[in-house]
């Protein structure tokens, strides 16, 4: 089985090396690895090129540039990483053990920052995934290529992009959450202090739940 990870970009000159440092092994027994910018000012082109299998340039935004890295892939099964995302764990070895003909999930995620309240927002964002099916970007969300091109992709909204898709896949079958744990960059919550963005973050999803245009929280986002 081959993998192919996919690695929106925007400005993550700082970051991207490091991520695409811990997949330098992969790429040696024959997986790839595609990074997908979407018109970075800084130097993350020139940072990523040498440690990816394709530099590819898209119109920004997260969908577009994941659905785009997608196209591009060979790979049986399709990883979507974020750029400031680590995978300490072998992830052949993980993925190995998923069967079935529409398989998807994520990992465990575990918040980069020493904080006490970063463990548990980490806690609950596991198990909210296994309770209710529905995966955030930081957990890395995988999916057979047969299924991501059968379910038609990520929307092209500017925000949710993952829970609408997650949505999406749990009508073909639940995903299968492994307890393999990525690690996050715990950066935005630090910066903008862990407790306002957690509730804004609730604030978020249950807007879009309610119904209320992704154009419209993106936004308010940026």
């Amino acid at each position: 089985m081959k993998i192919s990870i996919i690695i929106p970009t925007l400005n993550e000159a700082e970051g991207i090396g490091a991520c695409l440092g811990s997949l330098q092994e992969l790429r040696r027994r024959g997986h790839e690895v595609i990074v997908v910018d979407g018109g970075s000012a800084d130097a993350t082109p020139a940072v990523a090129a040498p440690g990816c299998d394709k530099l590819i340039n898209s119109a920004r935004g997260r969908a577009r540039q994941m659905n785009a890295g997608a196209a591009a892939a060979t790979g049986d099964i399709v990883v979507f990483l974020h750029a400031d995302t680590l995978i300490p764990f072998d992830l052949e070895k993980a993925l190995n053990r998923i069967e079935g003909d529409n398989a998807w999930g994520c990992f465990s995620v575990r918040l980069s920052g020493a904080h006490p309240l970063l463990r548990l927002i980490g806690f609950f964002i596991n198990l909210r995934s296994r309770w209710t099916g529905i995966i955030s970007g930081d957990q890395t969300l995988f999916v057979l290529g047969t299924l991501f091109n059968h379910a038609g992709g990520y929307p092209d909204i500017p925000l949710m992009e993952d829970i609408a898709f997650s949505k999406t896949l749990k009508r073909y079958r639940a995903p299968v959450c492994l307890g393999d744990t990525v690690i996050s960059s715990s950066r935005r919550w630090e910066r903008y202090g862990i407790v306002k963005t957690m509730l804004r973050m609730w604030l978020r999803r249950f807007r879009f739940a309610v119904g209320v245009n992704p154009a419209i929280l993106a936004k308010d986002y940026e």
